[in-house]
């Protein structure tokens, strides 16, 4: 008689905490991934938390600026956001929605808040492109609240599917490149919930309200809000809200495992494709 072989649990390979910055025209933000304790997570880039009632704190924005080589991924939980680019593509970010930005070989583009009291709150995320797409097409995969798929996967588990799959269900965000998962979870007092992670994706969980144990059994860590746990070992997620109800993002892609060059803006696999990003934003090719 064979021997079910035991299930394999992801666990907390690292725990981190984001740092306060800020971005753009002064918004203030609190940096997760692109910075010097995690400078990236392949294919994972940078995640930014933005959330304040402060309007001194966003009302500047972020005014034109370019981008080439990769994606940003603006997910709104509060507030409104106006985006703009130099293609003609205008368009509302408001509580709920998403919007997946295929920089590809370029274009320069604002975000600025359509607002100028209340909360304003969400992620922005950065997801690198292969080197066969980054001289791709501009394009945006934007979607409103009523296109993201709610589930209720268990008793006091509500989750949000931007990215990939649970069950039978799909996120409406397509990327073949890294395949990614973007989930948005809540989690009822002492509520739990399992979830199988693709396999040989990079992964992380980050905290936005409450608190968390990630694991199972004795493997189980704690994860406060605004605290990142980098997942590592298995593919079975188990989650555990910490008796006081939480909220939390899951995200997930493909490793690209390609060279990385970066500067500011631009993210490309060589120093000399980052430079010539320079020369053709400044001579107007974007």
């Amino acid at each position: 008689m064979a021997t079910a072989t035991p299930t394999a649990y992801a666990r907390v390979g690292r725990k981190l905490r984001g740092q306060a910055t800020s971005d753009g025209a002064g918004v203030r933000l609190t940096r997760v991934i692109g910075g010097a304790e995690l400078p990236d997570l392949d294919p994972f880039l940078l995640l930014d938390e933005f959330g304040t009632d402060r309007p001194e704190d966003y009302l500047a924005g972020f005014p034109e600026h370019p981008h080439r080589g990769f994606e940003t991924v603006t997910y709104m939980l509060d507030g409104r956001m106006r985006h703009r680019d130099n293609h003609g593509n205008e368009g509302v970010l408001v509580p709920g929605s998403v919007q997946w930005m295929t920089a590809g070989r370029g274009l320069v583009h604002s975000e600025m808040p359509e607002q100028e009291a209340g909360r304003m709150r969400g992620f922005q995320l950065w997801v690198n492109l292969p080197a066969r797409e980054k001289m791709t097409e501009p394009k945006y995969q934007e979607f409103a609240p009523d296109r993201i798929v709610q589930l209720h996967p268990a008793d006091g588990v509500e989750v949000k599917l931007i990215a990939g799959r649970v069950g039978e269900a799909s996120g409406p965000i397509a990327q073949p490149a890294t395949d990614p998962v973007y989930l948005d979870i809540a989690l009822d007092a002492s509520a739990q919930w399992e979830y199988d992670l693709p396999e040989g994706h990079n992964a992380f969980a980050y905290v936005y309200e409450g608190g968390i144990a990630v694991g199972d059994g004795e493997d189980a860590r704690g994860i406060d809000a605004q605290e990142l746990a980098v997942l590592a070992g298995g593919n079975r997620l188990k989650l555990r809200d910490g008796g006081r109800g939480s909220r939390l993002i899951v995200v997930a892609g493909r490793p690209l495992r390609e060279p990385v060059a970066r500067y500011g803006p631009f993210v490309m696999n060589t120093k000399q494709e980052v430079m010539q990003a320079f020369v053709d934003f400044q001579e107007g090719k974007f």
